[in-house]
């Protein structure tokens, strides 16, 4: 155990000393956010406004809070699996530097650099996260705040969950990297495609039937549907209570991504929740495995 707490306070400290990992890390949600608020906020206030039925107008604050909600779930359904993604390339540039290799000639066992590998990667991107989340909500409450404290809770279990998710994906697929070369195409490609595939760029709803039903089996789409249930619950609360009419309100979260199907069937929050941390504990499950099998060899 002493020998963990030390490997992982390396690693943490390692991850904090990087100028570049730790500021690509940092800044990549704070860029989306601001990103999200110049160019998107327009954007997706005109989609809600041209979206409305006629006769149903809606209140500035309601489309503020609709437009917060929104920026601020795409933000943080991205974030937590990019970051994981930054946190954890120490893992891989111990490896390229030969950092690994010393370390596996000293009285360290395998797997207590695997597991502080692992912390460490958790405990950098939930440090990273957090803070983005506070960011965020900075955000909503100057530009619209519906949420109540439920639903704050509820944003940061989400953010967990997907931490850990994002740890645990980054973790396996990192463990077959070795060059910074491979660093780069990695962090490249989940930087540019992930917030498409798990619905935070695009809403879900606005891909093809076939689309729709591949991105079905992935656990970002409900991770990224969890956030957008808890940022948006308060919003489509108030909008109830001012009579916006029921039919009107489920096309809304429909559209959103509120509400996720799998195939026609409606997937329920507790079901979303089961789902990510089922498939993190399934990703870390083929870590464990994968980091057992290079020991034996």
């Amino acid at each position: 155990m002493t020998a963990v707490k030390a490997m992982l306070r390396r690693n943490v400290k390692l991850f904090f000393k990087d100028k570049g990992m730790f500021f690509t890390s940092l800044i990549t949600p704070m860029i989306l956010l601001v990103l999200y608020a110049t160019f998107l906020a327009n954007v997706y206030r005109d989609s809600f406004l041209s979206g409305m039925p006629a006769g149903i107008t809606l209140a500035e604050d309601i489309l503020d809070g609709l437009v917060g909600g929104q920026l601020v779930s795409s933000i943080l359904a991205v974030s937590c699996v990019t970051v994981a993604f930054c946190s954890n390339f120490l893992m891989v540039q111990d490896r390229a530097n030969g950092t690994a290799r010393d370390l596996g000639m000293c009285p360290v066992k395998p797997a207590v650099l695997s597991v502080s590998y692992y912390g460490a990667t958790l405990i950098s991107t939930g440090i990273i996260c957090f803070a983005a989340m506070a960011a965020c909500l900075g955000y909503v409450a100057v530009t619209g705040w519906y949420l109540s404290a439920m639903d704050v809770v509820s944003m940061a279990l989400d953010v967990l969950v997907l931490v850990l998710f994002g740890t645990a994906l980054s973790s396996v697929v990192n463990f077959f990297l070795s060059t910074q070369g491979q660093i780069s195409a990695v962090g490249s490609i989940v930087s540019a495609g992930y917030g498409f595939i798990c619905g935070a760029y695009m809403p879900v709803s606005s891909f093809g039937s076939g689309l729709q039903k591949a991105v079905s089996f992935l656990p970002g789409t409900y991770g990224t549907s969890l956030l957008r249930n808890h940022a948006l619950g308060g919003v489509f609360s108030e909008m109830e209570s001012q009579g916006i009419p029921g039919e009107v309100l489920a096309s809304m979260k429909d559209l959103l991504d509120c509400n996720v199907y799998f195939f026609g069937t409606a997937v329920s929050v507790p079901v979303m929740y089961a789902i990510v941390i089922g498939a993190g504990a399934a990703l870390l499950g083929v870590y464990v495995l994968l980091n057992a099998h290079r020991k034996r060899s």
